[in-house]
């Protein structure tokens, strides 16, 4: 079994993650990560794990800088190269890993937004993703009191760092959340 396949990952997913809460973050992520992989023709397998083991330290050892170090510590022990340990790693601008290739990137760019997307999804009285709409999404990215811990200046450095509008990538993380939306319950 590789290293990468999804079983594989939510077995480490799963044991070190235990909230219902966080493991649908990491599935929604995984489901943008994919569909990233797809768009760009890259392997949505070894993009599907940094969407899902992104975080997968993060209830053990949620301060910075333990999240991510101590889940990379974990990822070299199984034996994950170090190119994909790194692309974790710079998920989180403040261990000053830089986004080296479009996987790190896409990552940064939808961590933060799948998040926002399924709050937005919460509000809505269905509780439907595929209810939300971009402009939804973009009118409450205004409102610094909703979802006040998601970082607004990391959804708009991750959509210029992939060079697109964030409008596009609202679009890509509403479609592919659509997409799992029973495993999020949304």
């Amino acid at each position: 079994m590789s290293l990468y396949d999804r079983a594989a990952c939510l077995e480490l997913l799963h044991e070190h993650t235990k909230t219902d809460s966080l493991r649908r973050h990491a599935y929604a992520v995984e489901a943008a990560m994919r569909a990233a992989a797809e768009r760009t023709g890259n392997d949505p397998e070894v993009w599907g794990a940094a969407g899902l083991l992104h975080d997968f330290d993060y209830e053990r050892f949620p301060e910075p800088p333990d999240h991510p170090e101590k889940g990379a510590e974990i990822l070299r022990a199984k034996g994950y190269p170090e190119e994909f340990v790194r692309i974790i790693l710079s998920h989180a601008v403040y261990t000053g890993v830089p986004r080296e290739n479009d996987c790190a990137r896409w990552l940064f760019a939808v961590d933060e937004l799948c998040g926002f997307c399924m709050a937005c999804a919460m509000v809505q009285p269905d509780r439907r993703i595929a209810q939300v709409q971009v402009k939804s999404v973009r009118k409450k990215l205004k409102k610094k009191d909703f979802a006040a811990k998601v970082n607004r200046e990391e959804i708009a450095e991750g959509a210029a760092d992939l060079g697109l509008e964030q409008d596009e990538v609202i679009t890509h993380v509403l479609a592919a959340l659509a997409g799992v939306a029973s495993e999020l319950d949304l």
